[in-house]
């Protein structure tokens, strides 16, 4: 039953147009209450971000009225507190607020307080026979069924996957090694079957796009009125003698038994681990396990540790981040074989590199990239996969060619419209833009003839500190201007062309990155000349009008 809760020390709800507070409630251990001021109404909503509890007043308040968290970019609308942006799946709690004698107070419930969040309901009671088919487990398909339901769609929603099981928090995967479902979930399976969206454990073989059918490898047979493919990606094994899958102990990270397994073979700890590519997934799971006593080296062809996508510079400070932890790096190498253990020889008992080192090892993760998971469209005569093996969008992701079929996440190229994009083909293996991607395509299908929704790619990294960032360098970068402290580390790196910022990555900054993306959905973000003299991004004001 709702009730009225007086907020400490708030005489008053004279704020200012875009101005933020965090306030306490009286009476509720741990309660707090965010005011936000937009268009001249004063808006009460829950104080932190649904998807890891960052404080929004740190975020960033735009005059059309949104709030973005300042870790991570999850995006919600002031005025109704549901999401518009990934990763936060349930809304804000928005409470009706109000003055009386010198104090203010919000309207609600105590249990709504704590929860600090609105936990979201898809329960649908019926559907109708129109039949929405996605295929893949992964981040798109988290945003695409629930901004269906969410969205009002009444038509049935199957799931079919490898996996079987439903989405999980797939980055937690190599950043802890989190390898219990029921944690890594980011919902249990009555939720779903409340909501009637149908999770089926199954492996495509072929699609019949004219007849509207899809076929698994187990024989079942699946028809759609719209088609949803997220497959995600493939992880590469390196074709080199013992690191190809033919001995044990060699493992890929992608999937809840990857993790498993990898677990089961650390045991206690105290092994010695090699890691095979120094990109994101190597570089967290490398930190993960050196965090957890195992003495981990990190092979990587590169002079810096991810300086393909984050240059020398940055590539360094994540380097010595790591080194901090015990963690040791053989950079500039490149990698000959594996050769098995003198103990067992069906298990691995050194990688050798090709300058003649050898490094003893009780087991090898490789994180040598992902291709597109789309084995099961190469013979089909109706689609013309790219040279990677994706499949080419328009800017709603509608696959080219193809009446009623969606592509997103990492096997879509689509049209890229963020700074030094220019509408140019961009395929990115970001959980976000995935996720982004599946709620852009579940909005278009609740509301055809709507323009789809444009975002600005967000990643983060657990790097021994919290890494952000935004934008995409896919299509490259000349320079990269670094202020702040890297020796702490505490900075904002902006990657350009020319004079255009592409891209935006911080540490100890926010909500720095934020601030970016907003700005850069907005042509707003200040170019590499005015940065290099001193421009502080947080004093430039944020417009309404969004023009990617």
């Amino acid at each position: 039953m709702a009730k009225e809760f007086k907020l400490k020390d708030v005489t008053s709800l004279s704020l200012k147009n875009g101005e933020k507070k965090e306030v306490e409630v009286e009476g509720v251990e741990g309660g707090k209450v965010l005011l936000l001021k937009v268009q001249d109404k004063v808006h009460a909503t829950s104080a932190n971000c649904t998807h890891y509890g960052a404080p929004l007043a740190k975020g960033v308040l735009t005059p059309e009225g949104r709030i973005t968290c300042p870790w991570h970019g999850a995006c919600f609308s002031v005025a109704t507190g549901d999401v518009e942006d990934a990763p936060a799946l349930d809304p804000l709690s928005k409470y009706e607020v109000f003055e009386r004698d010198g104090a203010v107070y919000v309207k609600t419930d105590e249990g709504t307080l704590k929860a600090n969040r609105r936990f979201l309901n898809l329960k649908c009671s019926s559907v109708s026979n129109e039949k929405v088919l996605v295929i893949g487990g992964g981040s798109g398909t988290l945003g695409a069924v629930e901004g269906l339901r969410g969205g009002g769609y009444t038509g049935q929603i199957t799931v079919i996957s490898k996996e079987g099981y439903q989405p999980i928090d797939r980055t937690k995967l190599s950043k802890a090694l989190l390898a219990d479902l029921s944690k890594a979930a980011w919902r249990q399976k009555d939720f779903y079957k409340d909501a009637q969206i149908e999770f089926k454990e199954g492996e495509v073989k072929s699609i019949d796009f004219s007849s509207k059918k899809v076929s698994t490898k187990s024989g079942e047979t699946y028809d759609y009125s719209k088609l949803v493919l997220a497959t995600g990606g493939t992880p590469r094994w390196l074709p080199l003698d013992g690191l190809k899958g033919d001995l044990s102990n060699v493992f890929l990270l992608r999937t809840l038994p990857d993790a498993q397994n990898i677990l089961k073979a650390v045991g206690d700890n105290g092994k010695k681990v090699v890691v095979v590519g120094s990109s994101f997934i190597g570089m967290e799971v490398g930190n993960c396990l050196a965090g957890m006593k195992n003495d981990v080296t990190i092979i990587g062809m590169e002079e810096e540790p991810m300086e393909r996508v984050m240059g020398k510079k940055v590539g360094k400070i994540f380097r010595g981040l790591l080194e901090k932890n015990g963690v040791k790096f053989k950079m500039g190498a490149s990698v000959d074989k594996a050769t098995p253990s003198k103990s067992d020889s069906s298990k691995v008992g050194a990688v050798h590199l090709k300058d003649g080192t050898t490094l003893e090892a009780d087991l090898v993760i490789e994180g040598v990239g992902v291709a597109p998971a789309t084995e099961y469209l190469k013979d089909n005569s109706s689609v013309n996969l790219e040279k990677d093996g994706s499949l080419k969008t328009d800017e709603s992701f509608a696959v080219t060619g193809l009446k009623d079929v969606y592509a997103i996440g990492d096997i879509a190229t689509y049209p890229y419209h963020g700074p030094g994009g220019n509408g140019s083909p961009v395929r990115i293996e970001h959980w976000n833009v995935a996720q982004n991607a599946g709620r852009s395509v579940a909005n278009l299908i609740n509301n055809p003839g709507a323009k789809p929704r444009p975002f600005i790619p967000v990643f983060w990294s657990a790097l021994g500190s919290q890494l952000r960032y935004c934008g995409n360098t896919v299509n490259g970068y000349d320079d990269v201007v670094l202020q702040g402290e890297p020796e702490k580390p505490s900075f904002v790196a902006y990657y350009t062309k020319g004079d255009e910022v592409v891209a935006v990555a911080s540490m100890m900054k926010d909500p720095y990155m934020t601030q970016s993306a907003e700005l850069m959905l907005r042509g707003k973000m200040p170019g590499k000349a005015e940065l290099q003299k001193g421009v502080d991004i947080m004093d430039i004001g944020v417009p309404s009008e969004i023009k990617i």
